[in-house]
């Protein structure tokens, strides 16, 4: 079996010279930690995990709580490529994923710092998570670097990333009213998350910032599902003709094409009949002609694996809020209004 003695003996250096290359401290010069993973690489060594985290006083394990509130897990077309880029960042440097179960049996550690402790992570990922679990406060005040994404968690050691979802939501609002709409309706999220907040606000300032009309009856709620979007659609399908807004704005694209279903099953075209725009720009969006605001899923799952890896690495490092970009992508199901 191929030891590290052996490395150090063929790369001609020190057995702990080797230990603190593989275990990635810096102070290594450059050329002596090229020769001595390209000697690893060759020889096929593989450190001992455990021997490594003795070494190193980690578990080189991330924990993972991913949660949405309709359970589709791993398929949820937005979370699952944040979750990809953040996996491939943190693989590379060396760290392995833990995702914890929902549910947990009777008498078994409950409250996400006890099972992040329970399970010796070096650091949390927060994704899909809402504001109102009840053992959030536990987790800000544990100390274990953490990272959330679309959760306002905000701690000594905790920070998380957001898209710019209010100036996204106006990023919308504003092409509706370039293309000549003026009665704009809303479908929103009723579970209340950061997002969808942020979304209704947007909407709710660019009503008042283009001086738009407005009616209760154009704020109506989804679930950020197809099901939800579609039930919502109907209520405004519902409203009298002279009510009835010519463009929606869906917080999120899986309501948006629940909303096109409704119109369709209505005999009504997305578009021509009433302009639809969504939120996230899934992969399914193109399909079906969406016109959308995109996420930038891939940036946002590397700039929150980077983040953690920093709390992670530096104890004095302040924990960041971040906030990307989004950018208005123009398909098929907005068409300009000439009528009013």
């Amino acid at each position: 079996m191929i030891t590290i003695y052996d490395i150090a003996k063929r790369a001609n250096v020190s057995p702990a010279t080797v230990s603190r290359v593989l275990n990635g401290y810096p102070d290594v010069s450059q050329k002596t930690r090229e020769k001595v993973q390209r000697i690893t690489e060759e020889l096929g060594f593989q450190p001992n995990a455990a021997a490594r985290g003795l070494a190193t006083k980690r578990s080189w394990t991330i924990g993972v709580f991913f949660q949405d509130h309709v359970n589709s897990g791993f398929k949820h077309p937005f979370l699952q490529d944040i979750l990809k880029t953040f996996k491939d960042v943190m693989g590379g440097k060396g760290y392995d994923l833990l995702f914890f179960a929902n549910h947990t049996l009777e008498g078994a550690q409950d409250g996400f710092a006890a099972r992040a402790r329970h399970r010796n992570v070096d650091g949390v990922l927060m994704l899909g998570v809402p504001r109102t679990e009840p053992t959030l406060n536990t987790l800000v005040g544990a100390g274990i670097p953490c990272m959330s994404v679309d959760l306002d968690l905000l701690g000594p050691r905790a920070g998380y990333l957001c898209s710019d979802n209010k100036g996204g939501a106006m990023q919308a609002m504003d092409y509706l009213v370039e293309m000549g709409h003026r009665r704009i309706a809303f479908i929103g999220d009723r579970y209340s998350t950061k997002p969808g907040h942020d979304r209704l606000l947007g909407y709710q300032e660019s009503l008042q910032r283009f001086k738009l009309p407005f009616s209760q009856k154009w704020i109506t709620y989804g679930d950020f599902t197809e099901e939800g979007g579609m039930e919502a659609m109907k209520q405004l399908l519902a409203l009298p003709m002279e009510e009835r807004p010519t463009a929606v704005f869906c917080a999120g694209d899986m309501m948006a094409i629940g909303a096109m279903t409704a119109m369709r099953e209505a005999g009504l075209t997305p578009g021509d009949d009433v302009s639809i725009i969504g939120f996230d720009d899934i992969a399914y969006a193109k399909y079906v002609g969406l016109t959308t605001i995109a996420q930038q899923k891939e940036e946002m799952g590397t700039q929150t694996a980077n983040a953690l890896l920093q709390l992670i690495e530096d104890p004095s490092q302040s924990p960041p809020v971040l906030t990307i970009g989004t950018e208005l992508i123009v398909r098929s199901t907005v068409q300009r209004n000439v009528v009013g």
